[in-house]
């Protein structure tokens, strides 16, 4: 009996089977048989610091939460998302049932599963034949458990012959990938949390951990021993505000100040000779270029005098113990990747890596943007294997017993160039899970314009009121966190699970068994035969994983995650019988060897591109976006439907301008202004502080219209979008003059 068939026969013995199954179809009971009597220990699936949770129960359904006081992410702390985790599944506006557009009336119009899962592969497979496989695309995300992502990314290129598909991870952690792969020869983030507590002197380079990631910068506030911390950030930040030592740079100047950091470390031979020696490639090259940089031309360029970026250095040269960090102001910008690798070039120069309280360390977003990474089919072939390598292609043919021939031969077109061949007609449906890039990608009005191009759009998510569900064709209702089964991988590369602690809502389905409904439908569920639940799909990512980096064939199943409070990978089969206290902290490169062929990391360098659009006469302001409130999250999706989170975060939009752009302006404090760049213009309250430099401007990316603002610019090597920079005015609303 097919999957179509136990949708739509409830009563059969298969079907009470698998509803009772973790991560089952979300229309019956929550299964009793991995749920404790009181309460189930699970991660958060909001932000990637991956905190644990106390779910209690009653008569097996979650009805709150604690934080957990044994985890050794999050010590007994949760944020205010955190806290609120269960409150947003109850939204009135949850998908309950799949929607389709009336081609009449234009509205999105109820129906069922069987005649969904018919117009998906109807339709899929009509503009398939019409116009070749590379004419559909899918859009993941960095939010859905890893054994889902994989199943997404497995199902569309090997079952249905999809070609190209990415994640939103593109527009977080693309450049952090880019530059490890690079420098280490895999994307590895080295350190473990506890960095943050045994570094002497952290640095953090656009990073402001105290909105954005708050469970980190308390472990940050746990630190004893350190005697310096130091912000790198244009604006003056709550972290910054917290900081020993704030440098207040002019925007996207980071790379030539942190060139000038290394200028002053060579030419004072304040570097470890010998760690170089042994371990690095490519520093003579690297030597040469930052002995021959300006230091003057710097500061001026980066607005931080001379003596301070010597002063920086010192502190770099003189600590024990040094830790570098940086997020999304490194990440989301058109040179990203080469700044991120100044930073790594630091921590290499002066042998700060592989030991506690130090590394080159990326704080990742989004919960599982390092599962996504790793094991969605996206940018890599699952378990950081490659398309363009036919051992590659042959070794995971083989370990999923399926035919090579299935496996694309080539890479996938980056995000930003699925969107660019709808405009060129070369893509013509497109399938976006559980992601809103008709709110959060870059130019949003341009993606809008080019949805509506589309033949075919579908929509898998757990909200039917998200902007890109409103423009669908088809949505496919989904179960959320907590109502479903999988693990999340967190930014210290820790695996933890999340369980089934509440029932989906009417007809909504776990993104798993929505996969595995379409590829019934679809003629290839005998090639996804061993794929019959997330945790049997976790035995065959381990197997994807053995003698990678990202080896995590040690651990034997969900129970073992759980029991040792989560699991960093790498933990490959030869490490199943250490101690726990080992399992606990994982550093990477202890031993100074990398994952390149002659086992050394790469010292990479560039000289500075300039901005796509600078300011000039009618846009003389530069606007930054980024994270604005630690009681929201992204889009706002889920973090809007809780009134406690509403009430700790401004809900309507506003600009942060300085006293002195705002006095010329005529702008007065709380006033309704008009904020204008050569894409569009939204309307927004005035903050006038100097929190932001004169000449700059801060908005929340939260807000919905933010993104009809934001230039279409990118990283060369990483292709994330760099939503930090753009020409900008801002003006008095005539409204608003009295």
């Amino acid at each position: 009996m097919n999957l179509l068939n136990l949708i739509h026969q409830k009563d059969g013995p298969l079907t009470r089977e698998l509803l009772r199954q973790p991560g089952g179809f979300g229309l019956g009971q929550v299964p009793a048989r991995h749920q404790p009597e009181r309460t189930s220990q699970m991660v958060c699936g909001y932000f990637s610091t991956g905190c644990s949770l106390n779910i209690h129960l009653k008569d097996h359904q979650a009805v709150g939460l604690t934080p957990s006081s044994d985890s050794p992410v999050n010590i007994g702390m949760a944020c205010p998302k955190g806290w609120e985790a269960l409150t947003v599944l109850d939204s009135d506006d949850r998908a309950t049932t799949p929607l389709l557009r009336n081609e009449q009336t234009g509205q999105l119009d109820p129906i069922d599963w069987l005649q969904a899962a018919d117009v998906f592969v109807d339709r899929i497979k009509s503009i398939q034949k019409e116009h070749g496989n590379d004419s559909v695309a899918f859009l993941g995300t960095g939010q859905l458990p890893t054994e889902e992502l994989a199943f997404l990314g497995a199902l569309a290129k090997f079952g249905m012959g999809m070609i190209h598909g990415d994640g939103n991870t593109r527009q977080c952690m693309a450049t952090a990938v880019a530059a490890y792969k690079e420098s280490f020869g895999f994307d590895a983030p080295p350190y473990t949390y506890q960095d943050f507590e045994e570094s002497d002197v952290i640095v953090l380079v656009g990073s402001n951990l105290c909105i954005a990631h708050p469970i980190m910068w308390e472990r940050v506030m746990k630190n004893r021993d350190a005697n310096t911390v130091i912000v790198i950030d244009p604006r003056a930040t709550e972290t910054a505000a917290q900081s020993d030592l704030h440098l207040p740079l002019k925007p996207k100047s980071d790379l030539m100040l942190l060139y000038g950091i290394a200028s002053v470390l060579v030419n004072e031979n304040w570097i470890d000779e010998a760690y170089i020696e042994q371990h690095t490639s490519g520093f003579d090259e690297f030597k040469k270029f930052v002995s021959e940089v300006s230091l003057p031309q710097i500061a001026w360029e980066s607005g931080i005098p001379e003596q301070e970026i010597r002063d920086l250095a010192q502190m770099i040269h003189e600590g024990q113990r040094v830790s570098f960090w940086w997020t999304m102001g490194v990440n989301q910008s058109h040179q990203g990747t080469r700044t991120a690798q100044a930073i790594i070039n630091l921590a290499l120069m002066t042998g700060n890596i592989g030991r506690p309280g130090t590394g080159a360390n990326s704080v990742t977003g989004q919960c599982n943007a390092m599962g996504s990474r790793l094991f969605s089919n996206t940018t890599n072939l699952m378990g950081g294997h490659r398309f363009d390598d036919q051992a590659d292609r042959q070794k995971i043919a083989s370990l999923l017993n399926i035919a090579v021939e299935k496996i694309p031969d080539q890479n996938s077109w980056s995000y930003d160039r699925i969107v660019d061949e709808i405009e060129s007609g070369k893509i013509k449906a497109l399938w976006v899970v559980c992601t809103n890039p008709a709110h959060s990608w870059i130019q949003q009005d341009r993606f809008r314009q080019l949805a509506a191009k589309l033949d075919f759009l579908v929509v898998q998510d757990m909200y039917r009121s998200t902007e890109t569900a409103e423009i669908a064709d088809l949505v496919l209702p989904a179960a959320g966190w907590g109502e479903k089964e999988g693990t999340l991988i967190n930014s210290e590369r820790r695996l933890n699970v999340i369980k089934q602690v509440r029932r989906a809502p009417g007809q909504a389905l776990s993104d798993f068994n929505i996969f595995r409904l379409l590829a019934d439908r679809w003629g290839c569920a005998e090639m996804f035969s061993e794929w019959t639940s997330p945790e049997a799909v976790f035995q065959i990512l381990k197997r994807c994983s053995a003698g990678q980096p990202c080896d995590i064939t040690g651990i034997a199943d969900y129970q073992m995650i759980d029991s040792q409070h989560g699991i960093q990978w790498p933990f490959p089969e030869q490490d199943a019988l250490s101690s726990q206290e080992k399992s606990s902290q994982r550093r990477l490169f202890e031993d100074g060897r990398y994952f390149h062929d002659d086992e050394r990391a790469k010292f990479v360098f560039e000289q500075e591109a300039a901005v796509l659009e600078p300011p000039c006469d009618a846009y003389p302001l530069i606007l930054l976006t980024g994270r604005g409130s630690a009681a929201q999250w992204h889009t706002q999706t889920r973090t809007a439907k809780s009134a406690v989170l509403r009430k700790l975060s401004v809900m309507d939009a506003f600009v942060e301008v300085h006293p002195e752009d705002a006095k010329c302006r005529g702008i007065r404090q709380s006033q309704t202004v008009c904020l204008t760049t050569r894409r569009g213009q939204m309307q927004v309250r005035a903050v006038v502080t100097t929190g932001v430099q004169q000449g700059t401007l801060f908005v929340p990316m939260h807000y919905d219209q933010i993104n009809k603002l934001t230039l279409s610019s990118f990283d060369p090597y990483s292709r994330q979008p760099s939503y930090k920079h753009c020409a900008a005015e801002l003006t008095v609303t005539p409204a608003s003059v009295k």
